[in-house]
């Protein structure tokens, strides 16, 4: 049982850093209707960047503070420079455009940094906090922090005249430009914030699993799995299918096909909902005359 409870909550805490990547895709996806393939090479390079800063001397918090602020003016960046000018174009040239940045971002990190991989160091204790034995402290703290991300986001799409004027672009440009929206950089503050989101979660997922170009490959895999299953167009689907994912991983992983097959377990759920369920859990499906 003691295993059994360890998996568990393990799962829950890669699972929230799944849920705040899967989050990010789909902030991508109802802004341009499209997958950011370079979602997890974004974050990869964000992570080097704190590393950098660390490594210079810099305390963690004040790296992952200025990481979060770079990331989000890259995002913004890449919207503006990269990605609108092709926001017309055909669906195969838009999705070149995003594997050619994964490709780039890669190569360039490996180029700058070196394809040794090194260590990422956590902010919190290695001892257990508050004398428990199912979690360990970096997996309680990164459980906090992905919550704390998602408390913050929530408010502020909630509750602010910007994160409402967000909302309302990624869900209906032409109404938005009618009511005086600019629409243009609200997608581009949308870029921002997903390239944000993503970053902390490179921060967070670089302990566990060491920080090199292709560490966020298969995390990448999970949290697309994740953002199926809970709705590729529902913020919270995607949250909730992060963590439900990151359970289900670890727990087919221990009990059923090895830590070996783990990774199969997103791609069957990927290729499960394709199939049976496209709209995921809390997707919602769109009818139209033709």
């Amino acid at each position: 049982m003691e295993a059994f409870l360890h998996q568990v909550f393990s799962g829950l805490a890669t699972g929230g850093i799944y849920a705040s990547l899967a989050l990010a895709l789909v902030m991508i996806y109802q802004s341009t209707n499209h997958i950011n393939f370079a979602q997890g090479e974004m974050a990869m390079f964000s992570t080097y960047l704190a590393w950098s800063m660390i490594d210079a001397g810099l305390a963690y918090w004040w790296a992952f503070l200025l990481t979060v602020a770079i990331s989000f003016i890259t995002g913004v960046v890449i919207e503006r420079i990269i990605i609108r000018p092709v926001e017309r174009a055909p669906v195969l040239s838009v999705v070149t455009v995003f594997v050619a940045l994964l490709v780039i971002f890669n190569s360039v990190a490996g180029w700058i940094f070196t394809y040794t991989i090194k260590t990422f160091p956590s902010p919190f204790p290695e001892q257990p906090l508050f004398g428990n034995r199912y979690i360990s402290s970096h997996e309680l703290g990164a459980i906090g922090i992905t919550l704390g991300v998602l408390v913050v986001l929530y408010l502020f799409f909630r509750f602010t005249p910007l994160g409402l004027a967000m909302r309302a672009a990624a869900q209906n440009a032409t109404s938005s430009r009618l009511s005086g929206i600019r629409v243009g950089w609200m997608l581009a503050l949308g870029w921002g914030l997903a390239a944000a989101v993503g970053a902390v979660a490179g921060m967070l997922i670089a302990p566990i699993v060491y920080l090199d170009p292709n560490m966020m490959s298969g995390v990448l895999l999970y949290a697309f799995a994740a953002a199926l299953v809970g709705g590729i167009d529902s913020p919270f689907g995607a949250v909730l299918g992060g963590f439900l994912v990151g359970v289900l991983e670890n727990l087919i992983g221990a009990y059923v096909v090895g830590t070996e097959l783990k990774l199969t377990v997103a791609l069957v759920l990927i290729i499960g909902v394709l199939v049976f369920k496209p709209t995921g859990l809390f997707g919602r499906v769109f009818v139209s005359r033709v």
